[in-house]
């Protein structure tokens, strides 16, 4: 059955909305996601070495509407705040302490 002008009617899967944009067909969503959840994964593991649980600060993978992969950290204040401390300190000494 078509709709107007021959068109088909729109069933309303033509875009879909996830994660607060717009999925729309044709975009490569996949390819992005898959790179943003090995760095992710990466983050993970790295934040778990250093005394980190993710049940209090995690890294998520997710896309764009451009299907670019994006890695989102979320944690509990208190938490971030001691991530932070633990860059601050990197940063400053980022020879590991090595003589």
């Amino acid at each position: 059955m078509n709709g107007i002008d021959g068109e088909r009617p729109s069933d309303g899967l033509d875009a879909v909305e996830a994660d607060g944009g717009l999925w729309s067909p044709g975009v490569d969503y996949l390819s992005g996601w898959r790179e943003a959840r090995a760095a992710a994964d990466r983050l993970n593991r790295a934040l778990l070495a250093a005394g980190f649980e993710l049940s209090e600060l995690r890294a998520t993978a997710t896309t764009t509407g451009e299907g670019h992969g994006v890695v989102r950290l979320a944690g509990w204040p208190t938490v971030v705040e001691r991530l932070a401390r633990c860059l601050e300190l990197a940063a400053r000494n980022p020879d590991g302490g090595a003589a």
